[in-house]
């Protein structure tokens, strides 16, 4: 039934816009998610205005109605309008399921929510892309003469932002799919500008073998169980053409993770060895717990 009269969440998302600092949804594009009229919507919430307070909903100004017209086209609608659109934030859409009590708002919801959630877990996850972008964006007003090699900057930031867009950041790979797993995991490691952190507890020669795609200099470590069959000579061996991996051991750990720069954390369902031999799947997880995980080693 879900699949019959809900978006799918990646419509949703591009749905939610940063009004006042915060994530929002305008009413019109609710109101299509919940299969009523915005009239219909915006009349319930009148009848519980209450339950609606302003860090819940608020009425945008007039510039911020033209900047919403201008910037988005479904919105054209509004430009000849002598009122303003209600802005519902995160805490004030889950509140429009209880006022407007149909069965479509419910699922509705639970789709909007984790879109919410979604749209959140990528902002906190690229603020300090968000930052480099907007202090790009501020050097290029005072400083015209580096117009060019700014806008060069500023296009391999949105690169990199393309790359870890939230439908990319985790993903499956069923059994058999050994190549397009290898070529995946390869491009992480490729990626990499100073460092590589693999903790895995069943390495071989053929994740050596994944390593060899790194860049020129860049360090590699790896974590394994001290029964791992990698001897000194092959660790040498390697050195000599791709410096430097350096073999660590531990029994502490049971899962596996790739670090990327100490600042990208794949959690990986499967040994590097053994990628698409059964299904597994992978994620990136907060860079939070890179410090944490290290400790523990």
């Amino acid at each position: 039934m879900e699949s019959e009269i809900l978006t799918p969440q990646i419509k949703i998302e591009d749905k939610i816009l940063i009004i006042r600092g915060q994530q929002v949804m305008i009413d019109r594009d609710l109101a299509k998610f919940y299969r009523v009229e915005t009239k219909v919507l915006n009349q319930a919430v009148k009848r519980n205005i209450e339950r609606f307070p302003e860090d819940f909903m608020f009425v945008l100004t007039q510039s911020e109605k033209e900047e919403l017209v201008t910037n988005c086209d479904r919105f054209n609608i509004l430009k000849h309008s002598t009122t303003s659109p209600y802005a519902f934030t995160e805490q004030g859409v889950a509140m429009l399921a209880s006022v407007l009590k149909s069965e479509v708002a419910v699922e509705a919801n639970i789709r909007i929510m984790r879109a919410f959630v979604a749209v959140r877990r990528f902002l906190q996850s690229n603020y300090k892309l968000f930052a480099e972008i907007d202090s790009i964006k501020k050097h290029q007003l005072e400083h015209d003469i580096h117009l060019i090699e700014s806008d060069k900057r500023i296009d391999e930031l949105f690169d990199k932002m393309d790359r870890y867009k939230i439908e990319y950041r985790q993903g499956i790979f069923f059994k058999g799919q050994i190549f397009d797993a290898y070529a995946k995991f390869e491009s992480f490691i490729a990626e990499a500008e100073k460092e590589i952190i693999l903790i895995d507890n069943y390495v071989d020669l053929s994740v050596f073998e994944r390593l060899t795609k790194k860049q020129k200099d860049v360090k590699v470590t790896v974590y394994t169980h001290p029964k791992t069959e990698i001897s000194a000579l092959d660790i040498q061996k390697f050195n000599e053409q791709y410096p430097l991996v350096m073999l660590k051991y531990t029994e502490n750990i049971h899962d596996r993770f790739l670090i990327i720069d100490n600042k990208i954390l794949y959690h990986i369902g499967a040994s590097l060895k053994d990628l698409a031999k059964k299904c597994f799947g992978f994620e990136i997880m907060d860079s939070s717990w890179i410090a944490e995980i290290l400790r523990n080693l």
